[in-house]
C-alpha cells in the first residue's frame, strides 16, 4: 500500500495521522457499512476503472461534503489513484459555513468566491500537486458530478428516503451520520462541526485503508 501523504499541506497530514490512530474507535457495526464501500472500490481496482463516489445529503451542505473531501484527501493519503469523489443533494441550498470553518481548521484551505453569492463555488484544496475541488450545493446526478456508473453513498437518512431511486448509480449504499446543523446557533456548534468532521474523516480514512488488503 503506498501512501502519498507527503504531498498533503502539513496541517492535513497531521490531522490525518490523528485520526488514523483512532480507526479502532469506530464500532464493529460501523465498519461493517464502510467494508461495503471499500468492496466496490476494490472491485473498481479489479476491472481495472476508475471509481466515482457521489455522497448524497438532503441539502449538500454539510455531511455530503464533509464526506467528498475526506474521501479524496483519504484516497490521496493511501495511494488509491482510481477514486473521485463527488457531492450532491436532493435540493440545492450551499455550502454551509460551518462545514467551510471545520475543514479550515484542518488545514483544508478555500479560496472564497469574490463576489457574494447565495450558493457560493469555492476552490479547495488539500494538496500544492492535487487538482483543487470546486464546492458548492448541487443537485447529486447533474453536472459536473456523473449521471452513471457512479456509487450513491447516502450519508443522511432523509436524503435515502427521499431519493429511493439514485438515477443512474451501478451501487447504492446507507451511511448515515447525524446532521450537525441541528448546532446552529448555539454555544456547541464549532465543537458539534468538529465532531462530525473527525468522525467522517475517520471513517472515510478506514475505507481506503481497506481497498488495498
Amino acid at each position: 500500500m503506498n501512501s502519498v501523504c507527503g504531498d498533503l499541506y502539513p496541517e492535513i497530514t497531521q490531522y490525518v495521522k490523528q485520526r488514523v490512530s483512532e480507526l479502532e474507535q469506530i464500532p464493529t457495526d460501523r465498519k461493517s457499512l464502510l467494508e461495503q464501500l471499500s468492496a466496490c472500490l476494490r472491485q473498481c481496482g479489479t476491472e481495472r476503472r476508475p471509481a466515482a463516489l457521489t455522497f448524497i445529503c438532503t441539502h449538500n451542505s454539510r455531511r455530503s461534503q464533509f464526506a467528498q473531501i475526506w474521501a479524496q484527501i483519504a484516497a490521496a493519503y493511501y495511494g488509491v489513484e482510481q477514486v473521485t469523489a463527488f457531492s450532491g443533494g436532493t435540493e440545492v441550498t450551499r455550502f454551509h459555513p460551518g462545514t467551510v470553518a471545520a475543514l479550515q481548521r484542518c488545514g483544508v484551505r478555500f479560496r472564497l468566491p469574490a463576489e457574494a453569492h447565495p450558493n457560493p463555488h469555492y476552490t479547495i484544496s488539500f494538496s500544492d500537486n492535487g487538482v483543487p475541488l470546486i464546492g458548492f450545493s448541487k443537485i447529486f446526478n447533474l453536472p459536473p458530478n456523473p449521471a452513471d456508473r457512479y456509487c450513491a453513498i447516502m450519508t443522511c437518512s432523509q436524503a435515502d428516503q427521499s431519493c429511493p431511486a439514485a438515477a443512474g448509480c451501478e451501487s447504492r449504499l446507507a451511511i448515515p451520520y447525524e446532521d450537525p446543523g441541528s448546532s446552529d446557533g448555539t454555544a456547541l456548534e464549532s465543537a458539534t462541526y468538529n465532531e462530525r468532521c473527525a468522525q467522517i474523516a475517520r471513517e472515510m480514512l478506514y475505507v481506503m485503508s481497506r481497498v488495498q488488503t
